[in-house]
């Protein structure tokens, strides 16, 4: 009975060891379009880290999701390379069944540039699975404060709404996830936190326009 709490301060006392290695690259986007409260921004091509997390909860499954990944960058895998650390954490909802609307989470993490081309293998019982995210759109939507069960549902749901009453309203894309949340903080870090909500869209249908 004891297992799960120590388990969850061990993963926090990884995750603050996070600020160790900085996060100095991140996935390269542009920003082809900006309202007041959420923005479109295009992604290149990227090679990603997963791990698939059967949880109801957001914050268990990036918790569990980013301990693997941990031992992942720390040298767990078949190269026993160190992996930099990159910014932002990103856990993608599965939809499903549940009080959340979901049965799985994916963690990613996004692979510098160097290990792009050739990821290290991982160790098979961290059970990660290398990502080619391919270059994609997505409308984001900024938040502050800390990501928790509550407020990355009522984020997603503004998104959305926001979404509704712009001439981005019939352009969310079909995929396999909801919405994903980007963490860029450590946990440690109580203000000035940087969180965004993900959808994917599709902007074929505004290309050539002078607005896009």
């Amino acid at each position: 009975m004891a297992k799960a709490p120590r388990l969850k301060i061990t993963v926090i006392n990884l995750l603050c060891l996070v600020v160790l290695c900085r996060a100095t690259e991140s996935p390269q986007y542009e920003v082809v379009h900006a309202e007041s409260d959420f923005e479109i921004r295009h992604y290149r091509d990227a090679t990603w880290m997963s791990a698939t997390v059967n949880e109801l909860s957001f914050q268990k499954a990036t918790l569990f999701g980013f301990h693997r990944l941990f031992q992942f960058i720390q040298g767990a895998n078949l190269n026993y390379s160190r992996v930099a650390m990159t910014a932002p954490v990103v856990t993608s909802l599965v939809p499903g069944a549940g009080p959340l609307h979901s049965s799985a989470y994916v963690v990613r993490f996004y692979l510098p540039a160097k290990f792009q081309d050739s990821p290290p293998t991982p160790l098979p019982e961290l059970n990660l699975k290398p990502y080619a995210w391919d270059s994609h759109h997505v409308a984001v939507r900024k938040f502050s404060g800390f990501a928790t069960d509550d407020i990355v549902v009522k984020q997603a749901a503004k998104l959305a709404t926001s979404l509704s009453l712009s001439p981005w309203a019939n352009a969310t894309s079909a995929t396999h996830y909801a919405y994903s949340i980007a963490q860029y903080d450590p946990p440690f870090r109580f203000f000035g936190r940087t969180n965004e909500v993900w959808v994917d869209v599709d902007a074929s249908r505004f290309a050539g326009k002078a607005s896009f």
